[in-house]
């Protein structure tokens, strides 16, 4: 009887500390006099704050973000000084640099390729500070035009953050590392001190510069997202195609560009979140050259900064959008000369073309024979700009460059574009 009752006794202590009805109203009363009621709803959890911009899409997963940014995590202190600048509301600029996926090539609008969506972070994020954009991408073009070109497109404007993607135009050799290399530096190297982010695109089977230019960043503690470490791995899990995020081999889509401009959002608003934790002393660049610095001192010459001793059968003339200016012949019956160029290394950029109207011209350079450049583009994607290094030597020197017309040329018109020099 005695367990009995101790087992009724302790049923009733469990029912009223669960919440059941009160054995009497004198346990009830004592309850409701010595402890307060208690609160059995589940609180609605808020959503948490966003620190920066919010998102625009959603394409990508935790697991394609952290294989994007998957290096080290680089020095931060350049683009916190940016951010902080912005914060004050004094007025910034942000550049990118690179091929046809930085000038948004197969985008459905401009303000739907990644390097806008870059942009538009700046803008939304300091919504009261003015930001200037700079988008210096050139279909098919490597880092070596870039170097030459990076000082005019994009330095001369004092940059505050520059982002260089050149990862599927460049090839994975030793030039292009060198090229590469001295575009970087000669960023980091530049007055204002830049921050750089080096991004790497990809080509559908996996072909890129990305070992080579990641070496690079390695070397001088950047910054670096993988586009390619974040999509090639979900396509081979079956959770998207590359025909969801490209139209052909190379370029991102709408959505592909989206999935970088997410990478790029979250990747600043991280930073951002953290901006009292980041020294406010800018890391000195002061690393040694992984390769050669043959491009550092790297300029274009066109017609607004050198004037041909001889211009021949040539004409100033806009041929290509991206250069106001530029040498054009009809027939190539005579040479263009120019003299007195102060150069060790000298590289010609010029036209090519599909239809059958361009021809073959060759360079020489103090009256030797250096390079035959093939103006035609047979069986080519379209009307390019091709950049070809035509001499190479240790020391600067004034130098006679001649361009004519090769005898078994096979058409007669030719464009060149830049003399690029260092």
């Amino acid at each position: 009887m005695k367990h009995k009752l101790l087992s009724i006794l302790l049923c009733c202590v469990l029912l009223t500390g669960c919440g059941s009805a009160p054995v009497s109203s004198a346990v009830a009363e004592e309850s409701q006099a010595t402890e307060a009621p208690v609160v059995t709803e589940t609180p609605i959890e808020a959503e948490p704050e966003v620190v920066g911009v919010p998102l625009k899409t959603d394409y990508v997963t935790e697991e394609m973000y952290e294989r994007a940014t998957a290096f080290l995590e680089g020095d931060l202190t350049r683009l916190a000084k940016a951010m902080r600048k912005a914060q004050a509301g004094e007025e910034i600029t942000v550049a990118t640099i690179g091929g046809s996926i930085t000038e948004g090539y197969s985008s459905s609008t401009f303000g739907n390729c990644y390097a806008t969506i870059f942009y538009s972070w700046w803008e939304s994020c300091f919504p009261d500070t003015k930001v200037n954009y700079i988008n210096a991408g050139i279909g098919g073009t490597p880092s070596y035009l870039g170097v030459h070109r990076v000082k005019q497109q994009v330095l001369d404007e004092n940059p505050d953050v520059v982002i260089v993607e050149f990862s599927v135009n460049d090839g994975a050799d030793n030039f292009y590392k060198k090229s590469y290399d001295n575009l970087v530096r000669k960023i980091m190297m530049s007055e204002n001190e830049p921050a750089v982010l080096l991004l790497f695109t990809t080509q559908e089977d996996g072909t890129n510069a990305q070992e080579n230019d990641s070496l690079i960043g390695f070397k001088y503690r950047l910054p670096m997202i993988s586009y390619g470490n974040a999509v090639l791995p979900s396509i081979e899990n079956d959770e998207f195609t590359w025909d969801d995020i490209s139209p052909d081999n190379v370029h991102p889509n709408d959505m592909g560009h989206a999935i970088i401009g997410e990478l790029l959002y979250t990747y600043l608003n991280d930073v951002y979140s953290r901006l009292d934790e980041i020294s406010e002393e800018i890391t000195p660049f002061d690393y040694t050259s992984l390769t050669k610095e043959s491009y550092l001192n790297a300029d274009m010459l066109g017609p607004d900064e050198i004037t041909p001793a001889q211009l021949g059968s040539f004409k100033e003339a806009r041929v290509n959008t991206y250069f106001t200016k530029s040498w054009h012949t009809a027939t190539g019956e005579e040479s263009i000369i120019f003299q007195n160029v102060e150069a060790a290394n000298i590289g010609i950029c010029f036209q090519r073309t599909t239809d059958g109207t361009y021809g073959q011209y060759d360079v020489y350079v103090d009256g030797e024979p250096v390079k035959t450049l093939d103006g035609d583009f047979k069986n080519g994607w379209g009307s390019a700009i091709e950049s070809v290094e035509v001499y190479v030597s240790d020391e600067p020197a004034l130098h006679t460059i001649e361009i004519k017309k090769n005898p078994d040329s096979t058409a007669d018109l030719f464009t060149v574009l830049r003399l690029l020099i260092s």
